[in-house]
C-alpha cells in the first residue's frame, strides 16, 4: 500500500520494511505505527493540496466574474455610444432629405428664371427687328396714352401693364405657377 502512494516517503518506508526484515528489531506494531504515520502525513499532505486547488480554482472563478461584470459595463457603455450615434444619423438624414428638396426647389426656380432671362431676350431681339416700324408703334402708343390720360382710371395709363403683358403673351412656352 505504501509503495503505490507515489510519494517521496515511499521509497524510505520501503526501506525501513527491508531493514525491519532484515534486523529483524522492529516489531510488527512499530512498522504499522510507521505505515500510520505515514498515511496521516500523506492524508495532510493530500488535503493541503486540495485546498490549494480550491483556492486557485476561486480566484480563478473571482477573476472570471470580475471580468464578466467588465464586459458588462464596457457592453454597456458601447451601446449607448451607438444609440447615440444612430440619433445622430437619423437627425443628419433628415437634415439631408431637407436640403435635397431645398435644392430641387432652387434648381426649379433657376430653370424658371433661365427660361424667363431667355424669353426676354428674344423679346428684345424682336424689339430690335421691330424698330423700323417703331414709328407706327409710337404713334400707336402715343394714341393709347391719350386715351389712357382721358379716363379716370389710373391703371389704364400705367404703360407697363401692356408691356408685361405682351411679354407674357409671346413667351406661350412658359407656364407661371401660381404663388
Amino acid at each position: 500500500m505504501a509503495s503505490s502512494s507515489g510519494s517521496g516517503s515511499s521509497g524510505s518506508l520501503s526501506a525501513a520494511l527491508a531493514a525491519a526484515a532484515a534486523g529483524g528489531g522492529a516489531t510488527e506494531e512499530e512498522l504499522r505505527a510507521l505505515m500510520e504515520q505515514r498515511r496521516a502525513k500523506r492524508m495532510l499532505s493530500n488535503r493541503e493540496s486540495a485546498r490549494r486547488s480550491r483556492m486557485r480554482k476561486q480566484r480563478h472563478l473571482d477573476d472570471l466574474t470580475a471580468q464578466a461584470a467588465h464586459l458588462r459595463r464596457e457592453n454597456a457603455h458601447v451601446a449607448a455610444a451607438l444609440g447615440l450615434t444612430a440619433q445622430g444619423l437619423l437627425a443628419v438624414d433628415a437634415e439631408n432629405a431637407v436640403l435635397r428638396t431645398q435644392a430641387a426647389e432652387l434648381a426649379a426656380r433657376l430653370a424658371s428664371l433661365n427660361d424667363i432671362i431667355a424669353c426676354v431676350s428674344n423679346t428684345n431681339a424682336a424689339a430690335a427687328a421691330a424698330a423700323a416700324g417703331a414709328a407706327v408703334a409710337v404713334s400707336i402708343t402715343a394714341a393709347a396714352a391719350a386715351a389712357a390720360s382721358a379716363s379716370s382710371d389710373p391703371f389704364l395709363a400705367f404703360d407697363g401693364a401692356a408691356a408685361i403683358d405682351d411679354l407674357l403673351r409671346s413667351c406661350p412656352e412658359m407656364s407661371f405657377p401660381l404663388c
